[in-house]
């Protein structure tokens, strides 16, 4: 991004990161092999065996299926509450790398990211190693060179894991890679978006509905029979060769009558179980769409808290939606005629909620101010600190709000930082994505300055 000019002329406050507003990987895990049929008797399952385990198990009565499917329920419940609280950070170097908008677990050891500097690539937690991947280009080069300084916002991987879906050379245009081995399978192009691709999800295995800051949302199908013969090999010249391909539907965002010139769509998240979309524009709205064959909206709600709406997940235990504004996170249950779960509020220098995530009934937040937070929506609290135990009393509460604080990353110290924060050292990063690793419990997360004329970058693994 260019620098801004020096001089003694007033300068205005720096803006808030308008991209927050508004890499070959080793492959998965093998499937188990088939082993023979134990016909005359059945043996324990040998998953754990711990004195927790086998205490809980008689408690619950015996090894039978509804017994352990109980008790695993209850010990997965256990974890999800306890473990953001036993999170230990070690922060990852990604170099002169600008801003991680995206993230998303491939196997154990490797997270593929994409930055504002329009890189997409794969760092291995272990090793710290970067592998980059190259970027999909248009049919027609030009439009690329035209959208520069936007970045990838958007990686999402499909339910089976075979295929993962984020932005192109161009942002505009939605890419589509194999995994594991990240080979190129298709790219939607000039058919598409006339703007930044900010949102992508996945319906099923095959069909994904990326949404744009051109207001539209458009549903991709992909049709593995129509792509065999354009994968894994190579042109003459040794250049990767993909399909390009059109979207099968493109609807665009109502208008608002408030704002109308600000329908921007900046979240997706998807209700696989009803074939339901939600998105989330930046006029402060919440719009939900019936997927099948085409897009077809179903309803269309004013948000409560409209400023800054720029991430929106789904809690499938719950069919609940949650939206990160600009210091709340709202919740909506569109079986109830009324919102029985109230928002909470960050309360975090009114910096905003940059990135959501649902495990059962915990909500992740990421701050704009380098935190993270942990919210129990069924209880609808915050997880707490825990006191320090004690001969007279056991560990408990604290009545102090959990919250995990990012370390300090990396910070280009360019004319921008001394001319417009006086090279102040610690500047808080934004937590513009984080995934977690949920068998091996770990959490990934990252991000970047908040302010859009700030060069940074954060990384980390908490486990």
């Amino acid at each position: 991004m260019a620098q801004q000019q020096t001089g003694s002329r007033k300068r205005k406050a720096p803006a808030v990161e308008a991209d927050a507003e508004s890499s070959p990987s080793q492959g998965l895990a093998a499937a188990d092999g088939e082993g023979p049929l134990l016909l005359k008797r059945q043996r324990r399952p040998a998953t754990c065996r711990s004195m927790v385990h086998y205490l809980k198990v008689r408690e619950v009565g015996g090894w039978g299926p509804a017994g352990l499917q109980g008790f695993d329920g209850e010990m997965r419940g256990y974890a999800v509450q306890r473990l953001p609280e036993l999170l230990t950070e070690r922060q990852l170097d990604l170099g002169t790398l600008n801003k991680v908008f995206a993230s998303q677990w491939l196997n154990s050891r490797q997270v593929v990211c994409g930055t504002k500097c329009n890189t997409l690539f794969v760092v291995d937690v272990q090793s710290g190693h970067i592998t980059r991947i190259p970027l999909l280009r248009d049919r027609e080069a030009r439009l690329a060179q035209d959208q520069q300084g936007c970045g990838i916002h958007a990686i999402e991987l499909n339910p089976s894991k075979t295929l993962l879906a984020t932005g192109g050379e161009n942002p505009n245009s939605l890419a589509i890679y194999q995994l594991p081995t990240l080979d190129p399978l298709c790219l939607g192009d000039r058919h598409g978006h006339k703007d930044w691709i900010f949102a992508v999800a996945w319906l099923s295995d095959t069909v994904a509905v990326s949404g744009s800051r051109d207001g539209t949302v458009a549903l991709w199908r992909m049709d593995p029979d129509k792509f065999d013969d354009t994968v894994a090999w190579h042109s003459e010249v040794g250049l990767p060769v993909y399909a390009h391909i059109r979207p099968q539907d493109v609807e665009a965002i109502p208008r608002a009558i408030i704002n109308p010139s600000n329908r921007k769509v900046r979240a997706l998240a998807c209700g696989a179980k009803n074939q339901e979309l939600g998105a989330v524009s930046l006029d402060g709205y919440f719009h939900l769409w019936k997927a099948q064959s085409t897009l077809s909206r179903l309803l269309s709600i004013r948000l409560p808290y409209f400023r800054d709406n720029v991430c929106l997940t789904y809690c499938d235990d719950m069919s609940v939606y949650a939206v990160g504004s600009h210091s709340h996170v709202s919740f909506l249950d569109l079986r109830q005629d009324q919102q029985n779960i109230r928002p909470l509020c960050s309360r975090e220098g009114g910096t905003g909620v940059r990135s959501l995530s649902f495990y059962r009934h915990i909500i992740t937040v990421g701050t704009g101010q380098g935190s993270l937070l942990f919210y129990d929506i069924r209880a609808q609290k915050f997880l707490e600190e825990r006191a320090s135990a004690t001969l007279e009393s056991s560990s408990g509460p604290s009545g102090r709000k959990l919250r995990l604080a990012c370390g300090r990353g990396w910070l280009n110290h360019n004319d921008f930082w001394v001319n417009y924060f006086g090279g102040m050292e610690v500047f808080p990063n934004a937590l513009y994505t984080h995934c977690y690793n949920w068998p091996e419990m770990k959490l990934f997360v990252a991000g970047g300055p908040l302010p859009a004329g700030l060069h940074g970058n954060y990384a980390g693994l908490w486990s």
